[in-house]
């Protein structure tokens, strides 16, 4: 419990403190305003802090920096964690998002489609 708490209140901090990238694609998933769903930022699942989660249809989304290169072993091992209880991941580079941030969009829609 106490460190579901810790998880909790990390994503907090991290909700106030969000990148770029972050930020701009909030702005565009936010209020249900893609296709009526709705999405919580920095939301923990399975003891993680996800970017952006989608309850209906257990969807969780990461914007990778530079720092994900130096760590894939343990996204890998994040990802598995996840994927576990049934929450399907996006991964999508920061570079992506910078060139045009509607590219995440497209690709949430392209992910549902497959899911159905």
């Amino acid at each position: 419990m106490r460190m579901h708490y810790k998880k909790r209140e990390f994503a907090r901090v991290l909700r106030k403190d969000q990148t770029s990238c972050e930020e701009k694609v909030w702005q565009l998933l936010r209020n249900r305003q893609f296709m009526g769903l709705k999405f919580r930022r920095q939301h923990v699942v399975e003891g993680f802090v996800v970017d952006f989660y989608c309850q209906e249809y257990k969807l969780a989304i990461e914007l990778d920096g530079k720092v994900h290169d130096k760590q894939k072993d343990y996204d890998e091992l994040r990802d598995e964690e996840i994927g576990s209880e049934n929450v399907s991941l996006i991964r999508i580079c920061n570079e992506e998002v910078e060139k045009d941030p509607k590219i995440v969009l497209q690709k949430i829609k392209e992910h549902l489609g497959q899911l159905k």
